[in-house]
């Protein structure tokens, strides 16, 4: 798909929309994340999973490579279940997303609406991790997506990676 400057004006639109769209799905994961790291936290916990429910599709693949131990889990549920384990010794969690790049591999148009489509995405992460004695784990990384769009549900990770650039750890001082 090719997007000239003599594309349909309202593919153009469409296609910025989307973009949009798949955009939000990294932000969205950001905020689940650390929301399912609130360990005891039942509405922070449950808004982190239903979440989660809706940018991945049920049969996600997701995986973290590159850092200290290889993660992968398979859908959704599966993946907030060893997010929990990872971050349950942290007080706090912050994950800040930046630097994202979406390339479309397909998209299809009916009716003044996407219909269907594929893309991928990568994505910089900063996630800043604070456990209880004030020491700071700062974890530098790529998210690499791929995402589908499915009438009903609109655009869903299918295939995520996160690649560790970097971890640093550090002594952090008081939130006064």
């Amino acid at each position: 798909m090719s997007l000239g400057v003599n594309e349909n004006l309202e593919e153009r639109y469409l296609v910025s929309l989307a973009r949009e769209e798949i955009e939000y799905l990294r932000r969205l994961y950001g905020k689940a994340t650390d929301a399912l790291g609130k360990i005891g936290d039942q509405e922070a916990n449950e808004f982190g999973r239903s979440t989660f429910h809706r940018i991945f599709t049920t049969d996600a693949l997701v995986r973290v490579s590159g850092g200290p131990k290889a993660l992968a889990g398979a859908g959704p549920d599966s993946w907030a279940k060893v997010v929990k384990n990872a971050l349950k010794d942290y007080e706090s969690t912050q994950h800040l997303i930046g630097t994202q790049i979406v390339a479309f591999t397909d998209v299809q148009f009916e009716n003044g609406e996407v219909s269907s489509g594929e893309a991928e995405m990568s994505s910089y992460l900063q996630a800043w991790h604070a456990w209880p004695d004030r020491r700071g784990r700062i974890v530098l990384g790529t998210y690499h997506d791929k995402v589908r769009f499915s009438p009903g549900k609109g655009w869903q990770i299918y295939d995520m990676t996160l690649e560790y650039t970097s971890v640093e750890h550090r002594q952090m001082g008081n939130a006064t």
